[in-house]
């Protein structure tokens, strides 16, 4: 009998799931794998733990969910907190196992797990992260356009999306002993309490995602006005929210995607339903960054040669953590961001450009402070943003900085905003 384990990361679902189809039809028998890596709570370089409460708690509510669509299938979901290698060893040993299943990932910390794996078993890995796959692409990665519009133009024209994979039908998983899930005290943190203010409640899990996709496609009709309202501050639907699940892969690009067609065809195609499109493409652009440049995405001097001269400030970086910095637009979204774990895109641009651009800042610490308040945290989404608004990522012009009073008065011109945040 051919057992392997197949290991959750970023894709906390069992439908559109290639790679757990595939260690389906190449196996007799699983070993379904989640394990909180230790290593996700460390403190970094710059001081910040690399998973907040906020994140934790979602992470948690995604995992339990994924553990009771596993029970659904017939199947159980083994859990466990510590050393993911380590873990795996134990489970090799005692259930006999010949290979280890994956979705592979691309970015630094991630790629050196897939090697400790590795060293265990056979790890086999299967692309699942981006809405286009790494092998459609009409460049090999080494030729990627370092400007988004061209790369757009090219996919557009020559690469398609491919079809959804369907949810197996059943699980059939080898006999182990049941595992407790982790609660959010066994990593140091109390109770998170929602804010009233928040934009929405966000919960974590491909559940809650399907109802959030419901709601914003079908049961609002939000996205026929999504290019409109985008650029929103206030509410759950001036944009989408489904960049949480994304994320930690509770829903999938192409998932996303093949709802946005099904739509089209029942309520017509505009300008809306083709720019949520052209979102998804913009995070696989980032993806695709992080493939072709691999670790410079998080130099200073990012996939430039050079970077501007930046300070290191503790004492002026915590005046725009902690939403002091006297630019009433800036604190506004660093209080929404550290008091619920989400901000708007529009306030993640004017935030990091006002810590890079008006502070003098080095970007590593914005990115290093978003990576561990931000739910929808996403490495190259995030690292990629701010190295394209610090001037040293993909970007043609010399300069992204932002006018955050200007920025104010199009965006929140009756101050409402503002009012909710600092009042």
């Amino acid at each position: 009998m051919k057992t392997a384990i197949y290991w959750f990361r970023n894709d906390l679902r069992t439908t559109d799931n290639p790679s757990l189809m595939r260690a389906i039809s190449e196996n007799d028998a699983l070993i379904p794998l989640f394990v909180f890596d230790q290593r996700w709570w460390h403190t970094d370089r710059w001081g910040h733990q690399k998973t907040g409460a906020f994140r934790t708690k979602f992470l948690l509510e995604s995992v339990a969910d994924l553990r009771d669509a596993i029970e659904s299938l017939e199947g159980r979901l083994y859990t466990a907190k510590g050393n993911t290698a380590e873990v795996m060893r134990t489970l090799v040993n005692e259930h006999g196992v010949h290979a280890i299943y994956a979705q592979k990932e691309h970015t630094s910390e991630e790629c050196s797990l897939e090697s400790e794996v590795a060293a265990v078993a056979p790890l086999i890995l299967t692309e699942g992260l981006t809405l286009i796959h790494p092998d459609d692409l009409p460049m090999p990665i080494e030729q990627l356009p370092d400007v988004f519009t061209r790369f757009r133009n090219k996919v557009e024209k020559f690469s398609e999306v491919r079809p959804v994979v369907a949810e197996p039908e059943t699980l059939t998983v080898a006999p182990f002993e049941s595992t407790p899930m982790p609660h959010l005290v066994d990593f140091g943190f109390r109770t998170i309490e929602p804010d009233p203010r928040a934009v929405t409640r966000f919960k974590g899990g491909s559940l809650a995602a399907w109802d959030r996709l419901d709601h914003y496609f079908w049961k609002t009709q939000g996205l026929s006005t999504y290019k409109t309202t985008r650029n929103g501050l206030i509410g759950a639907d001036y944009s989408s929210k489904f960049s949480p699940w994304l994320a930690n892969g509770a829903l999938s690009p192409r998932e996303v995607y093949a709802e946005v067609k099904r739509y089209e065809a029942e309520h017509g195609a505009n300008e809306s339903t083709y720019w949520l499109v052209f979102e998804l493409l913009w995070r696989d652009y980032f993806r695709f960054v992080a493939m072709r440049y691999g670790d410079r995405i998080f130099y200073k001097t990012g996939i430039k040669s050079e970077a501007p001269a930046k300070r290191l400030n503790e004492k002026v970086f915590a005046r725009w953590a902690d939403g002091r910095t006297g630019d009433a637009f800036v604190d506004a979204n660093m209080r929404e961001l550290t008091a619920t774990g989400f901000m708007s895109n529009r306030g993640r641009q004017n935030v990091a450009s006002y810590l890079v651009h008006d502070m003098g800042m080095d970007w590593r610490m914005g990115a290093s402070f978003f990576e561990h308040h931000l739910i929808d945290h996403d490495p190259t989404s995030n690292y990629g943003n701010w190295i394209y608004v610090a001037g040293v990522g993909n970007d043609p012009r010399e300069s992204r900085k932002f006018n955050t009073q200007r920025q104010a008065e199009m965006y929140d011109p009756e101050g409402a905003y503002v009012r909710l945040w600092l009042t």
